[in-house]
């Protein structure tokens, strides 16, 4: 009879009914060397795991799939993957385990770094520039937990969102998945993204960002669905949804304040907006998810 391959938050710990963070980081050695340096394969359910191996060298499993590590690397788990690993007693380097729902692209999300997030993958790091920057962001990244210093959330995700990105990029070079129209695409969505980013709180309408992008409101529906599943509209609803997460589990502004803060001229509305886009009120979300992290 075929195994079952255990779930864990943190491997080899009791899964409670909810997490009590959105992000761990421990070094490798201090849970492999308690397990005589082999993890077993097992999942999590909810999180996405990025490892860094500074030194040492040994094996990744993924499913029924061994891949040989050698460092540096940084290897990327999504979540539910059954996978596991063995070590060499000289590993160094770090896990970071992630709640998927939490970061900012989500694994499998319809866009080229989603797709990437949604396989495991073993990177090596090169000598380039890039490279170079992973290892010393994903150090800093540590750090930083390890601190614990207030308002830190926001450096955390921008630690996370450069390695993310950096190192799909340098999984992905060569690859034939690149080509002219996808690229003109992606440099269309990122400027979109930038645009939003800059006048999302005054509501613009997707006409206006499309006249300032050069293109048909139609036009950047079809770009914008071609890379991120979404409408431009859908777009720019998640943009304000995102930042009113953030600003009602990290602040303590009324939801009143928050409405404002974002452009919105009545707070009603702003709840019904909400609610339109996940299911719940302000109020409720905030009050869940706050007990949720603990906060």
């Amino acid at each position: 009879m075929k195994k079952t391959v255990p779930t864990y938050e943190l491997y080899g710990e009791k899964t409670g009914e909810r997490p009590d963070f959105w992000l761990h980081c421990e070094t490798i050695p201090s849970r492999s060397s308690l397990y005589h340096w082999e993890i077993g394969l097992h999942r999590h359910q909810n999180f996405f795991q990025i490892l860094y191996i500074a030194s040492g060298s040994g094996d990744a499993v993924f499913g029924d799939e061994v891949h040989a590590i050698e460092a540096p690397a940084v290897i990327a788990v999504p979540p539910a993957l059954s996978h596991g690993f063995r070590f060499s007693r000289d590993i160094d380097g770090f896990v970071f385990t992630i709640l998927a729902s939490h970061l900012k692209v989500s694994p499998g999300e319809r866009s080229r770094l989603g797709t990437w997030m949604a396989t495991p993958s073993l990177t090596r790091l090169d000598g380039s520039e890039n490279a170079a920057y992973i290892a010393a962001t994903l150090a800093r990244l540590a750090a930083e937990w390890e601190s614990s210093r207030g308002n830190r959330t926001d450096l955390l995700d921008a630690y996370l969102t450069s390695v993310l990105v950096l190192t799909a990029r340098l999984d992905e070079r060569g690859d034939d998945r690149d080509d002219a129209a996808g690229s003109e695409n992606e440099e269309r969505v990122q400027r979109f993204e930038a645009l939003l980013r800059q006048h999302g709180r005054s509501h613009w309408p997707a006409a206006a960002y499309a006249r300032e992008l050069g293109l048909s409101p139609t036009h950047l529906n079809r770009v914008t669905r071609a890379v991120t599943g979404l409408s431009a509209h859908e777009m720019i609803a998640r943009k304000l949804v995102d930042e009113a997460r953030r600003e009602l589990v990290f602040t303590r502004a009324s939801v009143q304040e928050i409405c404002f803060r974002l452009g919105f001229a009545d707070p009603a509305y702003f709840s019904r907006f909400f609610l339109r886009q996940t299911g719940m009120t302000p109020r409720a979300w905030r009050l869940t998810e706050r007990e949720r992290l603990g906060a």
